[in-house]
């Protein structure tokens, strides 16, 4: 009996031992996934896409924001009084370089266009987050209206990440027309997405939470997402058209993935749309 008893301690001890060192490792990730968050959701040094050429006229500008932070963007000027402009809000990674391939493409289109880099990137000082990224995007809308551009001849066009501050921003305002390129429905669906075994909400510092908010978009609305997106599920630019307020429209293409291909069908889509808000 003695041994038998011995041996189940033993073997208790043996358990006990794993599940700590289990709970140890866990809540040592989930500090330290606290700590370096922005880390994993901002990548200002990350370039996919360089190497190409601007072929599209711009005027390099600096914006400044309450926070004193001055914003490195690029300005297209083909005539305000008579083209719509869009405010382009790049997604998390890389600089104004990484989105040439895109911006290149508006010089066949009646617009004009703002693209600006995000605090903390292009070189830009301060620490990209939530409440500071609004501020940039809202900061570059003061910047248009400076020039004598009225909100409602702006078209917000959000990126990925940017598409977060683009929604926020957009709430209950005047502007043309808002853009959603492979949107999310929050940063807490995107989070949970990627980290299931980690208690995402409790943790998250910056939420991005554009389902909450998209029914007090008033304007036009242009959702576009891939298919076969494996950074942000489809499901979940499907769901904020879905939940979007008339008029919307959708391009959801079969075979993009997260960045997705600036082809004649896309490039006719957001032609179409511009066309449609004039």
């Amino acid at each position: 009996m003695k041994f038998l008893l011995k041996k189940y301690l033993k073997k208790m001890s043996y358990l006990t031992t794993i599940l700590l060192t289990f709970g140890i490792i866990y809540f040592s990730v989930i500090i330290l996934t606290y700590i370096f968050q922005r880390s994993l959701l901002y990548h200002p040094l990350e370039n996919n896409y360089s190497g190409d050429e601007l072929t599209v006229p711009v005027e390099k500008v600096k914006i400044k924001t309450e926070d004193k932070i001055e914003l490195i963007s690029w300005y297209h000027n083909k005539n305000i009084d008579k083209y719509k402009t869009i405010l382009f809000l790049h997604g998390n990674a890389g600089t104004l370089e990484n989105r040439i391939h895109k911006i290149n493409h508006f010089k066949n289109m009646d617009v004009n266009f703002l693209i600006i880099a995000w605090r903390g990137f292009s070189g830009n000082l301060g620490q990209p987050n939530e409440r500071g990224l609004y501020e940039d995007a809202r900061s570059a809308v003061k910047w248009l209206k400076k020039l004598g551009i009225k909100e409602s001849n702006i078209i917000i066009y959000g990126e990925s990440l940017g598409t977060g501050v683009a929604v926020e921003i957009a709430q209950n305002k005047n502007f043309a027309g808002i853009i959603l390129e492979s949107p999310f429905t929050s940063m807490i669906d995107a989070g949970k997405d990627k980290y299931p075994f980690l208690p995402v909400k409790i943790l998250l510092k910056d939420k991005y939470e554009s389902e909450k908010k998209i029914k007090n978009i008033k304007i036009p609305i242009l959702i576009m997402h891939g298919k076969v997106d494996k950074i942000v599920p489809f499901e979940m630019g499907k769901k904020l058209y879905e939940l979007a307020n008339q008029p919307k429209y959708s391009y959801f293409s079969e075979y993009d993935n997260h960045m997705m291909v600036y082809d004649e069908k896309l490039l006719n889509t957001l032609q179409d749309y511009i066309y449609s808000l004039n």
